[in-house]
């Protein structure tokens, strides 16, 4: 059986499309294959989160069903699809199609969507935190159901990431539809909010050690990783962003999986 303890180390990259042009993005991306980064996402947002405002972007789902075609061993996913832009039924047809090009490298990463900017010039209901929350909770068990119903199936179970820190809502979402949690913060952070998940686990039933702790990281692998390594984290995943694409920081974190993991 699959635990916290024995899962191993993998690194992914969250490879931000902003402020550079597609091919500066698809290049990065091969080099950090190439590297031997695990998983390479990206996000679903429509504007830059930093720097320039109106700068450069890319939207997502394409931008995943390039990569499909454009990698060849490592996974790939949104950290995090919006809940709010797709209908539930669409997002499963556009999983099952990307893991059906990808040959099964899929994670359906998903939240429930924060970024008020994208929705107010796009066209969608902001709404509150709490409606939004609700929004995803519906949304799920409708995702799980066109994914069984589609023709062709996906290739595998896609593993599905849920994204977000919320104790109450968001983590009891995990404990019911994830195989992944993402989550953000210092260790001490990540330790209270992994004894708040297996609460939620032990309240639906489910063996909190079937879902995989991955968390994003900044800083020395050697001081870091350690601490939350012991507090069950088995995905480390570095932030890039452009338009420079400095991956030196996540060589250093495959280096320490690598060691780590021998």
């Amino acid at each position: 059986m699959t635990s916290a303890s024995t899962r191993p180390v993998r690194i992914g990259l969250q490879l931000q499309p902003q402020h550079a042009d597609y091919k500066s993005i698809r290049e990065t991306a091969a080099r950090a294959e190439d590297l031997g980064v695990d998983i390479i996402f990206n996000w679903d947002h429509f504007y830059p989160l930093r720097g320039e405002p109106e700068g450069k972007h890319f939207e997502c789902w394409t931008m995943l069903g390039a990569w499909a075609e454009s990698t060849s061993r490592v996974e790939i996913g949104a950290l995090v699809t919006c809940n709010s832009y797709r209908n539930p039924e669409l997002l499963a047809d556009m999983a099952r199609t990307v893991d059906n090009i990808s040959d099964g490298r899929l994670i359906l990463g998903i939240g429930a969507g924060w970024f008020e900017k994208d929705y107010t010039e796009y066209g969608y209901e902001f709404g509150t935190a709490g409606s939004r929350l609700a929004d995803l909770a519906e949304a799920l068990p409708r995702i799980e159901s066109r994914l069984a119903k589609l023709n062709p199936p996906p290739t595998r179970h896609i593993p599905v990431l849920i994204g977000g820190g919320g104790e109450k809502k968001t983590l009891k979402l995990v404990a019911q539809h994830a195989d992944i949690w993402h989550g953000f913060g210092k260790p001490d952070v990540v330790e209270r909010k992994v004894g708040i998940l297996k609460q939620h686990c032990a309240d639906v039933g489910r063996d909190a050690g079937e879902i995989e702790i991955s968390t994003g990281v900044e800083g020395d692998p050697g001081e870091l990783g350690p601490k939350l390594r012991d507090l069950g984290v088995s995905l480390f995943t570095v932030g890039v962003s452009g338009p420079d694409h400095d991956l030196e920081p996540l060589k250093k974190w495959i280096g320490w999986r690598d060691a780590h993991n021998s």
